[in-house]
């Protein structure tokens, strides 16, 4: 796998969803330099929806779900406890977010240190056995074993796995690595999807598979947002020359090269309109 060095992409450098330009130098002087305990805090900071309902919020508490920037989640996290960010919240006291802001906001602390670190979408396979559900973690380069780490800090610190802050290549697959796997005939499209809905089968295999393309180009988007043909893929109607787009894109992430990863996020229908990014 290759270092990322080439300057395509500098994953130590923040990107328009990870950039802490904004936020008081004095809420991020406290964070750790090592590189898993960066991302600790993370499951302290971060409240799934689906927790946040059982503590009777507010309802306009819940459109912090919809933050895309890390800047964006940590301005609504001082808002509710001014305390550093090394500090643990009270359930009610943190953002409410999905998987991906736990992903984002370690990616965004990790770059933010100057450590090299970008977010991976995909799916997961220890949560409900032989399913692969829908899942972002965050990755971050381990100069010693020259190699990119995995690791869920939305687990850090639970019994789900016994090391969250380092795994194995079948306890999570990217996007492109589920469609390589798909098209392989190795695992079956219709036991990946989105836990609690009827949105599985390779359409969402699909989808997570631009996204991931675009979180390797630093856009860190939100699971349900849609561009290019994505909508019209969900919903079967898309062709062979799209899958053949998508054996194309499975296989540059997997090459890991930054310039060509670059190179192919330039393609208009795989490129995040900036409207979206907002």
């Amino acid at each position: 796998m290759i270092a990322p060095v080439a300057d395509a992409i500098e994953y130590a450098v923040p990107g328009p969803l990870t950039d802490l330009a904004s936020i008081s130098p004095s809420a991020l002087e406290r964070i750790p330099s090592d590189s898993v305990d960066i991302c600790r805090p993370a499951h302290t900071l971060v409240i799934q929806p689906s927790d946040a309902k059982a503590l009777d919020l507010p309802d306009d508490r819940f459109a912090e779900n919809q933050l895309r920037p890390a800047a964006a989640m940590i301005e609504a996290l001082l808002t509710l406890d001014p305390a550093s960010l090394d500090v643990a919240r009270r359930p009610d006291r943190r953002v409410i977010g999905t998987c991906r802001h736990f992903a984002v906001l370690s990616c965004a602390l990790l770059r933010y240190r100057g450590i090299a670190a970008r977010v991976r979408c995909g799916f997961a396979t220890y949560f409900q056995p032989g399913q692969g559900l829908d899942h972002w973690i965050t990755e971050y380069w381990h100069e010693q074993d020259k190699r990119w780490v995995r690791i869920d800090s939305e687990i850090l610190g639970q019994s789900i796995l016994a090391e969250p802050e380092d795994l194995c290549p079948d306890q999570f697959l990217t996007g492109g690595e589920a469609w390589k796997a798909f098209r392989d005939g190795r695992i079956d499209a219709a036991q990946f999807g989105v836990y609690g809905t009827g949105n599985w089968g390779p359409g969402e295999i699909r989808g997570n598979t631009v996204k991931d393309l675009a979180a390797l180009n630093k856009v860190e988007m939100l699971p349900w947002d849609e561009w290019g043909r994505m909508d019209a893929s969900y919903k079967g109607q898309t062709g062979a020359d799209y899958d053949e787009l998508l054996d194309t894109i499975a296989d540059v992430c997997a090459a890991d090269d930054p310039s060509a990863v670059a190179g192919l996020y330039a393609c208009d229908e795989l490129r995040v309109p900036p409207e979206l990014i907002g």
